[in-house]
């Protein structure tokens, strides 16, 4: 069990770097640690550096080899901790790559064609862009926006979400959405949910991030000189139940 715990976890980090997405599963099938309560994200992590598990004895906070057989190869266990070991930031940028883009589905240019997601590397870096349909389909001159730099445009569509997160009217009626599901739940709860996700945002990963936009935005309109946003009422009262329940999971792993 314990092995296959541990190739689970390296699977699933490797393929959404979330520890925490594993520990939620494992406690909604009902699994259970030592003390009987559900495995959470500190018992999951508490188990991975266990280097009991290896063969080795801890004393004040050092390793020694220990006298009984290890149950995990050191090989799969150094994997593991060379996951958990890498610094957020190049998590964020290696899982940005493999993710969705932000906007794909959801940008559209000045003719109302859709704006594709597409990228191209130079030099060993990598460089993402919307490219217009129209223009894909009928050349350069059918639309006058051709592309866009993406980490631009996602930018000014993240902090225009932001401002508009934090205004009364958007607070109110998203209040209002969300007691057709929750009569119970004040516009005070509300406020704090929505104006939470501001210094939250940075500390998401990238398909967290994407997953939270679909909920929020119903289209993005570009045209030589912005970009506006349309917003989903009722995707915003599903995101402040779902900032309720699952906030401190969403956050990367430390």
């Amino acid at each position: 069990m314990l092995f296959l715990l541990f190739i689970l976890v390296l699977r699933l980090r490797l393929r959404t770097d979330e520890v925490a997405e594993l520990a939620r599963a494992l406690g909604q099938e009902g699994v259970r640690g030592k003390t009987g309560k559900p495995i959470d994200k500190g018992a999951l992590y508490k188990l991975l550096n266990n280097r009991t598990y290896i063969g080795e004895a801890v004393h004040k906070g050092q390793s020694f080899p220990g006298e009984h057989a290890a149950i995990i190869d050191r090989a799969l266990w150094d994997k593991v901790h060379a996951i958990m070991g890498e610094s957020p930031r190049k998590r964020a940028s290696n899982t940005r790559v493999q993710t969705p883009a932000l906007l794909k589905g959801l940008i559209f240019g000045p003719t109302g064609a859709a704006m594709s997601p597409t990228h191209t590397r130079k030099g060993g870096r990598l460089y993402r862009y919307y490219v217009s349909q129209a223009v894909l389909k009928g050349g350069p001159e059918a639309c006058p926006v051709k592309r866009i730099p993406a980490g631009e445009i996602e930018r000014v569509v993240v902090d225009q979400l932001r401002i508009l997160l934090a205004t009364p009217e958007i607070i109110v009626s998203t209040w209002q959405a969300a007691r057709q599901q929750d009569r119970s739940i004040t516009e005070g709860e509300i406020r704090a949910a929505l104006l939470d996700l501001d210094p939250l945002w940075d500390e998401l990963f990238p398909a967290e991030q994407t997953r939270i936009v679909g909920l929020l935005v119903e289209r993005v309109d570009i045209t030589r000189q912005a970009a506006s946003i349309r917003l989903r009422t009722e995707g915003l009262a599903n995101l402040v139940q779902d900032l309720r329940t699952r906030r401190p999971d969403m956050r990367r792993a430390a």
